[in-house]
């Protein structure tokens, strides 16, 4: 595989190999999963998206600790806050008070703020400069994206449509991610209300390649050789895994998570169901039972708020029943042994 070529993706990164690690917040995405993807040639991201500032710091300072080669870090793009009444909260308290009472669960004090302040994780990024800083669910604020450059970071952000990467493009980011309907983890539409593309990897690489001038990464159900090999194949510049590297020795997921994903024959769908935005998972009871109901989940971010105890208390009870089992539809038994033999093994010819 030419990878001398392909590995220019963004030049000054200086990357062996062309694959970006993708951004697992939430737990999978640990400092040693981002020091091996890195110190084995490719670009190790760093999921914060769901991390304070300071925690923000102390995560990079680990990597940095343990390496000097590049990485990213990965935010969720701000939205105005939901409007969450009352009459909301009520429906999705009584809809999930059995599976509250089941994991021994008080009923949940709710209120915002939703999620983490975007400016303080932003001022955050400019501190630490990594190489690069990626995005998803929209673009850039002016005034964000002149801050990134005038400090010498890169930027990526993640599209899932042809439109949204020629919003990317125009924005001025420097290369994007082209997010097919078969990746798993959260769908990076700009618009947290808006219908799914649902437009396949392959296609959407159709769509953009002769359109878009920047480089273009191809994300989505790829999980061997010869998937990063047809990518190559039909336009991408780079690759983004993530689910290929969730059952690896450095990756912090879960026992009752590393279960799941031990079937060869995965089903997954996309839900809002866990945190009021399409996100593509393994089916499980939680899934499975609250989509008939969706009347009581509440907007992004605040279902995903809400959710946050029941996926806490699954997890320590050994149980994947209430857990955002987050994967692509790739299929097959994933690399368990270390990272770098997994980005090795990918390009071995």
């Amino acid at each position: 595989m030419p990878t001398e070529v392909d590995s220019e993706l963004l030049p000054q990164l200086g990357l062996k190999y062309p694959l970006i690690v993708a951004p697992m917040a939430g737990g999978p995405s640990t400092p040693e999963l981002v020091v091996a993807a890195s110190a084995a040639g490719a670009l190790g991201s760093v999921g914060a998206a769901y991390s304070n500032p300071a925690a923000i710091v102390e995560f990079a300072d680990k990597v940095r600790q343990r390496t000097n080669k590049p990485f990213a870090i990965n935010l969720f793009t701000p939205h105005p806050a939901p409007t969450v009444d009352a009459a909301a909260v009520e429906r999705a308290i009584a809809a999930t008070a059995g599976y509250r009472a089941e994991l021994d669960l008080t009923p949940p004090h709710f209120s915002p703020p939703f999620q983490e302040d975007f400016d303080a994780q932003f001022e955050a990024v400019l501190r630490i400069r990594p190489a690069v800083f990626s995005f998803v669910f929209g673009l850039l604020a002016p005034e964000h994206t002149k801050a990134a450059r005038e400090a010498g970071i890169l930027l990526i952000g993640t599209a899932t449509s042809p439109e949204e990467a020629r919003a990317l493009e125009d924005s001025g980011v420097d290369a994007i991610t082209l997010q097919g309907f078969e990746a798993g983890g959260h769908r990076g539409i700009f618009e947290p209300d808006a219908a799914d593309p649902e437009i396949l990897l392959r296609d959407l690489l159709a769509q953009c390649r002769e359109k878009v001038r920047v480089p273009l990464i191809a994300a989505g159900g790829i999980m061997t050789a010869a998937d990063v090999r047809a990518a190559f194949a039909v336009g991408a510049r780079a690759v983004q895994m993530g689910t290929a590297f969730l059952a690896t020795r450095e990756a912090g997921t879960s026992a009752p998570y590393r279960s799941a994903l031990n079937v060869p024959k995965r089903k997954t769908r996309t839900t809002r169901v866990f945190s009021g935005r399409f996100a593509r998972g393994i089916e499980n009871r939680f899934m499975t039972e609250m989509t008939p109901n969706m009347d009581a989940v509440m907007p992004f971010p605040a279902q995903n708020k809400f959710t946050r105890d029941l996926r806490g208390a699954s997890t320590a009870k050994g149980s994947a029943d209430f857990l955002s089992l987050w994967a692509g539809t790739g299929e097959g038994e994933l690399w368990q042994g270390s990272t770098a033999e997994l980005i090795d093994s990918l390009f071995a010819e």
